[in-house]
């Protein structure tokens, strides 16, 4: 089950006429079904003590033992989750300082008028999506000014120079523009794809490959919800991902549909690009795959290398880490596993156990990596070479964290990296906060024991799904 984008919910909210702008008058709640009840969810005592553990070859016969904790190999017995007596007397890692928490809020963001889908930030301006048809414009924690569509839920927000690309439940992907004489309206410029390449395709038989309930569609437009939008801006193109198992990929210079890829066997959750050409996709049906794009004749085309993940559990979450050396795979059982890319292989590095319910987003910036779940919680992680610690959980939200971003928000006092990051909940708010990536210290500085949550993994070699999923 994918948490909160379930393929078959629908949308309730009236239909709007499509306009340039709206007025900021507050509007009535609009609701969608996003088939995940926030009420359903089950008391923190209903669930066990979270653990964490690391893929790892634990035997002379190379076999991975699902079971294992954390706690029989590494010094993770003081993860957030485990509050019991660590069995390592000197760790060899800490905490800077009690009172200077790595998290605080900032302020938050509260419109009822629908459940937060998608988020987007450029500079000082944050653009959020939700199920009631409108996208918000945001300014210092007020509000700046606001668009409509006529699709209902907005699933996804990417922004490209002056372009703003939205992707709906329609199947459509809406590209906005910021009005030069009034930065606070926003016109549509156009709908991908657009009318002229619908009618070019529609003349020839060629151009329609079987679609839902075995109907014929063409190969340029998406014939289910769009579940994700993201970039390569070195080589001008847009990704999009879809319930209908398919990713597409867009020139942005003239919004024209290069190539359709069918990747998966059930919906496209999370599409991801990479360095050296790697496109990264995750789907419900419980697979990561990795696809290497090139460019022959002027033709761009995706070829599937492998699949880094097969496992029962849908994969509903992709990223990649700033240096482009780790992708992180985020699962409905709550899960995060990441992979290694920085050597001539790329091999599993562990398993992240910090939710108890299913991982709905994650981003990365700098050392960073944060993870947002069905569960309401931010966990907030960081890497140290193929270590991961998480530092702090965040619990504003009284609704499953749907999506993240985050932006530079300069530099603290000692010089470390201060970034601002934004949280949307199925709870109608955006919470802001304030993070400070502060590294550890060496014993004996001020501090406190650690939590750990990971450990890498022994072998440099790739571990099978079956082997990295508990």
């Amino acid at each position: 089950m994918v948490y909160g984008d379930n393929k078959d919910a629908e949308t309730s909210a009236p239909a709007f006429t499509e306009a340039d702008s709206i007025p900021s008058s507050k509007y009535p709640s609009m609701h969608s079904d996003p088939n995940l009840s926030m009420n359903s969810f089950q008391s923190e005592d209903d669930f066990p003590m979270r653990k964490s553990s690391a893929s790892a070859y634990t035997s002379p016969t190379n076999s991975f033992d699902p079971s294992r904790m954390s706690s029989e190999g590494s010094p993770m017995m003081m993860s957030p989750w485990n509050q019991s007596a660590s069995p390592f007397s000197n760790p060899s890692w800490s905490y800077t300082d009690d009172s200077q928490p790595p998290a605080t809020l900032v302020g938050s963001l509260v419109r009822e008028e629908g459940h937060i889908y998608s988020l987007a930030a450029r500079g000082d301006l944050l653009y959020t999506g939700s199920d009631s048809k409108n996208i918000r414009v945001w300014k210092n924690l007020k509000e700046f000014s606001a668009f409509k569509s006529n699709s209902g839920l907005v699933k996804a927000i990417v922004i490209s120079g002056e372009k703003i690309f939205s992707g709906h439940q329609d199947g459509k992907i809406r590209v906005w523009r910021v009005s030069q004489k009034n930065p606070a309206q926003h016109r549509r410029s156009s709908t991908l794809p657009t009318l002229r390449d619908i009618f070019k395709a529609s003349i020839r038989p060629r151009n329609y490959v079987p679609g839902r309930k075995n109907k014929s569609a063409l190969w340029i437009k998406h014939s289910d919800a769009i579940s994700c939008l993201s970039l390569c801006e070195e080589q001008g193109l847009l990704y999009s991902a879809s319930w209908d198992r398919t990713f597409k990929v867009w020139r942005i210079s003239d919004s024209k549909c290069l190539e359709s890829v069918k990747a998966h066997n059930d919906a496209v959750n999370s599409v991801v690009t990479g360095p050296d050409d790697a496109v990264y996709t995750g789907s419900a049906d419980g697979s990561i795959k990795l696809w290497k794009r090139k460019l022959q004749a002027k033709v761009t085309s995706h070829e599937f290398v492998k699949a880094l993940q097969t496992q029962e559990c849908a994969v509903t979450a992709l990223a990649i880490s700033p240096s482009g050396t780790i992708i992180y795979g985020g699962s409905s059982d709550g899960m995060v596993n990441f992979w290694d890319n920085g050597k001539k292989e790329m091999a599993h590095g562990g398993v992240l156990k910090g939710h108890k319910l299913a991982i709905l987003c994650i981003v990365t910036a700098g050392n960073m990596m944060f993870s947002g779940s069905a569960d309401n919680t931010i966990c907030i992680w960081r890497c140290e070479g193929a270590v991961h610690t998480c530092m702090s959980v965040l619990t504003g939200h009284t609704g499953p964290v749907k999506c993240l971003t985050v932006e530079k928000d300069g530099e603290g006092e000692g010089g470390e990296a201060r970034w601002k990051l934004y949280s949307g909940s199925l709870d109608k708010a955006v919470k802001v906060w304030s993070v400070c990536d502060r590294p550890a210290v060496a014993p004996g500085e001020t501090g406190h024991p650690p939590s750990w949550d990971s450990v890498p993994s022994v072998s440099d070699h790739s571990v099978s799904s079956s082997q990295s999923h508990s």
